[in-house]
C-alpha cells in the first residue's frame, strides 16, 4: 500500500541521491529505506530505483510516484500547518451577530484591522434580526453577540464594551422637537419606526415605554438605520436610537433628537461562549473591543 511516508522517503531520495544520506534526514537506518523501496516495488511489481547508478536514479515508474510525491506532499504540508493553526485557536471561523443594528459604524475599523492580524480566520456574519441570539450562541449557529443583554445563562460570557444613551429621534418640523424632552404618554399618539426584532429587545419599549404601561398607536418595521432616517426625517414616525448613531445625523439637519424621560441608558456586551474565550482568534478579537472609545 502506498503510504504518506513513502511518498517523503521518494522525495527525499531524489534530492540526496542516496539512501544513506537519505536514511540520516528521515532518522532511520539505510536497511529501512531500503525495506521501504521493496515494499513499494514487490507491491506494483516493478522496479522503481536503479540502486547502483551513483547518485541513484528513478526508472519511469519511479518518476510518476516522484511526481505525485512532489504534487501531494506540498498539500499535505499546508493541511497540517492548518491544522495545527487551529488546534492552538490561531485559526478557525468567527460568525458574529449583532442586536444593535447600528454598531458596524465602529465595528467595521476593529474588523479592517483583525482581519490583517488574523487572515487565517474567516469572519461571517449573521443578520442580527433573527429570534432567540443567546440561544443561536449557546447551540454554536454564532460564536459572538453584540448584546445589551447580559442574560445569566451558564456557558456564556459578557465582556462590557461601553454605555450609550438611547434617544428618540424625530423630524425637526414635528411637534415634539419643541420639549426638551419625551414622556412614555408622549408618544400614545406616535408611529414608532424599529428593527424587526421581537419588541422586548427593543430598548424604547422594554426599559421606557412598557414599564408606563404605554403602547404606541402604531409599529413600523425597517431594516436599515438610514431608511428609518429617511422615513422619521420625512415625518413618517418616531425612531430611538443610540445617540452616537442620532448624533451623526443631528448634525447634518436631517433629524433632532431629545432624552427619553431623564434618560434610558444601556450597557452594551459581547457575548460568548466561556469555552471558546482561551482560543488565540478569540481573545484576539475581544482585546480590540476591550480597546475601542465609545463613538
Amino acid at each position: 500500500m502506498l503510504e504518506i511516508r513513502h511518498l517523503q522517503m521518494l522525495s527525499t531520495l531524489a534530492r540526496h541521491g542516496s539512501l544513506a544520506t537519505t536514511a540520516d534526514e528521515m532518522n532511520l537506518t539505510a536497511s529501512a529505506i531500503s525495506h521501504q523501496l521493496k515494499e513499494l516495488e514487490s507491491h506494483y511489481d516493478i522496479t522503481l530505483v536503479n540502486r547502483r547508478t551513483r547518485p541513484v536514479s528513478f526508472t519511469p515508474a519511479g518518476k510518476l510516484l516522484l511526481q505525485l510525491a512532489n504534487n501531494i506532499l506540498p498539500q499535505v504540508a499546508r493541511t497540517t500547518s492548518e491544522i495545527k493553526r487551529l488546534a492552538h485557536g490561531q485559526a478557525g471561523r468567527l460568525r458574529l451577530a449583532s442586536e444593535c443594528h447600528s454598531c458596524f459604524d465602529w465595528l467595521m475599523p476593529i474588523l479592517n484591522v483583525y482581519r490583517r492580524e488574523y487572515s487565517d480566520v474567516e469572519l461571517d456574519f449573521a443578520t442580527g434580526f433573527e429570534p432567540e441570539p443567546h440561544q443561536m450562541l449557546i447551540d454554536g449557529d454564532i460564536d459572538l453577540l453584540i448584546t445589551t443583554s447580559d442574560l445569566p445563562i451558564d456557558g456564556i460570557s459578557y465582556q462590557p464594551l461601553f454605555t450609550y444613551e438611547s434617544r428618540l429621534v424625530l423630524s425637526p418640523a414635528h411637534r415634539l422637537a419643541s420639549q426638551s424632552a419625551i414622556s412614555p404618554e408622549d408618544l400614545t399618539d406616535e408611529t414608532l419606526i424599529v428593527y424587526p426584532v421581537e419588541q422586548e429587545r427593543l430598548d424604547i419599549i422594554a426599559k421606557f415605554l412598557s414599564p408606563a404601561n404605554i403602547t404606541p398607536k402604531q409599529l413600523r418595521t425597517t431594516e436599515l438605520t438610514a431608511m428609518l432616517i429617511q422615513l422619521v426625517a420625512s415625518e413618517r414616525g418616531v425612531a430611538a436610537l443610540p445617540d452616537w448613531v442620532s448624533a451623526e445625523y443631528e448634525k447634518k439637519g436631517w433629524i433632532v433628537s431629545r432624552p427619553l424621560g431623564s434618560g434610558v441608558h444601556c450597557q452594551l456586551y459581547a457575548a460568548v461562549r466561556t469555552r471558546s474565550l482561551d482560543a488565540a482568534y478569540m481573545k484576539g478579537f475581544l482585546a480590540l473591543l476591550d480597546g475601542i472609545v465609545k463613538p
